[in-house]
């Protein structure tokens, strides 16, 4: 099997390099808003396309032939890791996803299995045939569930607004609380290390719902779980590239907990992001999801504004500020990397 060439514009930018020009990749660039994902989506479940290798690749590389993007990441779901701990996972049309039994008491945790991670080699063998089809070309991102999102799942069965069944255990039975996160940690370390040993050349921890928390719940709570889990993949000597949503108000606190590229949504100007950690990592975003609607004139000037806020100091990698929006034109998001591509800072 090919691996990816050890440098690439992406790479580089994630071990702050300098680039020939700005790398871009985009969050949820595979899904709904292509033609060519929605034929697939017409005839097999989400379940079905991860667990899939031959589908769940073909929409992995789908992004890549079409938008021409620096990485390609792996088509699968945060939260196929309940499974193999003994949670019944399913989605329901238009209403995201649903854990039949969620974990709200001791034995519910305790029963919680850490030793079926191979149950998701499936992922694994999509990342090698991706691998394969690129031959080089760009590099596989792998990904995987920050414990606070994947603990936030499995105790409220699915999203949620406020969160309150999980911060009821947090401020309850802080014992509990911790004995879940250290078996999440121990899960997800596996997995991510999984998809590294496939091929993957840097793993992204998506804290999705990390926003719901203060700065003092974070670093109480969360952040020495989200740091052993950073250091366990780290150990696979790949990139780790940490995302949380809504964290800007202790955006410090997130880089503490770790991450070779810090993920930067749009709720902050990226530059003041950046100079927050004092430029001691990479930084990934952050165009807000909904300028891809915007007309081109006003995409082009929203892009070269936060190209010129990153500046020519190595280790920016463009992409938004969170996933791409189902209804978003295709037409824009290629636009989109064209723009990135041609600027030059005058």
């Amino acid at each position: 099997m090919r691996v990816a060439p050890m440098t690439s514009r992406f790479l580089d930018a994630c071990r702050r390099r300098p680039t020939d020009v700005r790398p871009v990749w985009f969050m949820r660039q595979a899904g709904r808003y292509m033609k060519q994902y929605r034929d697939i989506r017409a005839h097999h479940g989400i379940l079905e396309i991860c667990k899939r290798p031959d589908l769940a690749a073909q929409v992995t590389l789908q992004p890549v032939e079409i938008l021409d993007v620096d990485a390609a990441i792996v088509f699968a779901d945060l939260l196929l890791p309940v499974e193999p701990m003994g949670l019944k996972l399913s989605f329901a049309s238009g209403e995201g996803p649903h854990i039949d039994n969620p974990v709200r008491t001791a034995s519910d945790v305790d029963s919680l299995s850490i030793s079926n991670t191979d149950d998701l080699g499936y992922v694994g063998e999509t990342i090698q045939r991706v691998v394969a089809a690129l031959a080089g070309r760009v590099p596989v991102i792998g990904f995987v569930g920050a414990p606070f999102t994947m603990a936030s799942y499995m105790i409220e069965g699915g999203p949620s607004k406020n969160f309150l069944k999980t911060k009821q255990m947090m401020y309850q039975d802080e014992t509990l609380w911790r004995r879940l996160m250290g078996k999440l940690v121990d899960v997800l370390g596996s997995f991510a290390v999984m998809q590294a040993v496939s091929g993957a050349r840097a793993i992204q921890v998506f804290d999705s719902w990390v926003g719901a928390l203060g700065p003092d719940d974070y670093v109480r709570y969360v952040a020495p779980y989200s740091r052993a889990l950073i250091e366990r993949i780290r150990s696979a000597s790949v990139p780790v590239i940490h995302f949380g949503t809504g964290a800007s108000g202790f955006f410090r606190e997130l880089h503490a907990a770790g991450g070779d590229v810090m993920g930067v949504d749009w709720r902050v100007n990226i530059d003041q992001a950046w100079m927050d950690i004092s430029y001691r990592s990479a930084v990934q975003g952050n165009l807000d999801p909904t300028v891809l609607f915007a007309p081109l004139p006003e995409l082009r000037s929203r892009v070269h504004e936060l190209l010129k806020r990153t500046g020519s100091r190595p280790g920016h990698i463009f992409n938004l500020g969170h996933g791409i929006l189902p209804e978003t034109p295709v037409e824009n998001v290629k636009a989109c990397v064209e723009i990135v591509r041609e600027f030059k800072l005058s």
